[in-house]
This record gives structure tokens, C-alpha cells and sequence, in this order.
């Protein structure tokens, strides 16, 4: 059981008899009141989100999941996975892979997590390496604080990117706020 000090972005807790990732969360503690954590939940079998808080000494259980590797292959409506042991080939619906699914390139390897035996979403490495397609040429001055341009990667990904960046080049992206990291 987890306590609410354990509980980080990304954990993934058991409520409501479902899995679910927390997307937020803010510890507080006011005056004589008992510490809280309020935050938001993700449902990983549907998508949706629920706020919550619990108090200081509610106890969390953790989310039994499995990780499996499977290969990317394409996506149509669904995006389709296969398993390299068996070759068996599935898919997840676009609500169940949400926002990871612009960092998917196809043949890529990436983390499937299975609930109760059922694959339920995919988990993406933290940074990822990521080329260029199509960016505005920089240009030279006004540039007293960070200036960054938008940049579409192969992927189809939108990211901002500082104003050194040009097309063809390779460049890192945290796969969790999709922001630029640096250059590869």
C-alpha cells in the first residue's frame, strides 16, 4: 500500500477497482489540518479523467501491470502493435494510446502495459530521439530571451525549438510535456 507521500506524477494507483496514472499532483498542508494530496487521475481502460484528493492518512494500492515489448507497425484509425516472440498482431484505440501516439515512429520498439491480460496503453521512453521535417529558418537578432520556433518532426509532432534548429536535423524530446530537450 502506498502512502500519500509516494504518490508522484506518473504512479500508477488502483481507484475505483481500475487503473489509473496520476497526470497531476499537489501536496498540501494547512494549519492544523491534516496533510492532502490533490490530483488527477487518468483511467487507463477508458480515458477519462477524475480529480481527487485524498487525505493525509488514506492508503493507495498500487495498479498491478505488466509490460510487454511490442513493435510499432502502423496506425489507420488504431494504431497497430506486434508481439516479436509470437508475431500476434493487436491494436489500441486512439483513446487508449492519447497523446503518445505523436511520438510513434513505425518499427520502433515501445512498452505495452497489460492489465488482467489485456493490453491497455503503451508506455514511451522519457527523451526520444526524433528528426526534423520541417522547420522557418532562424534568423539573427531580438533574441535577448529564449526565442523558439515551431518545428514538425517525422512523426507529425508540432514542438517549439530554438531558432539554431534546421531541417534534417536529429533532436531530443522529453515524450512526457513534448517540449525540446536538445540537439542529438
Amino acid at each position: 500500500m502506498l502512502n500519500i507521500s509516494d504518490i508522484k506524477l506518473g504512479t500508477k494507483i488502483l481507484f475505483n477497482s481500475e487503473p489509473h496514472q496520476v497526470i497531476f499532483a499537489q501536496h498540501s498542508k494547512q494549519g492544523r489540518a491534516g496533510a492532502v494530496l490533490r490530483c488527477k487521475l487518468k483511467n487507463l481502460l477508458n480515458g477519462a479523467t477524475v480529480d481527487h484528493t485524498f487525505a493525509g492518512a488514506e492508503k493507495i494500492e498500487p495498479a498491478e501491470l505488466q509490460l510487454k515489448k511490442a513493435q510499432y507497425l502502423y496506425k489507420t484509425d488504431e494504431f497497430f502493435f506486434m508481439d516479436p516472440t509470437d508475431f500476434e498482431q493487436f491494436s489500441l484505440s486512439q483513446k487508449q494510446i492519447a497523446e503518445n501516439g505523436k511520438f510513434l515512429k513505425e518499427g520502433e520498439e515501445v512498452d505495452i502495459l497489460y492489465y488482467d491480460g489485456e493490453a491497455i496503453s503503451i508506455q514511451l521512453p522519457i527523451k526520444i530521439k526524433l528528426k526534423v521535417t520541417y522547420t522557418e529558418p532562424g534568423f539573427k537578432g531580438n533574441s535577448a530571451s529564449t526565442v523558439q520556433k515551431p518545428a514538425t518532426l517525422e512523426t507529425g509532432a508540432e514542438v517549439n525549438v530554438p531558432l539554431f534548429i534546421k531541417d534534417n536535423d536529429e533532436i531530443i524530446v522529453d515524450t512526457r510535456d513534448g517540449q525540446y530537450v536538445e540537439r542529438a
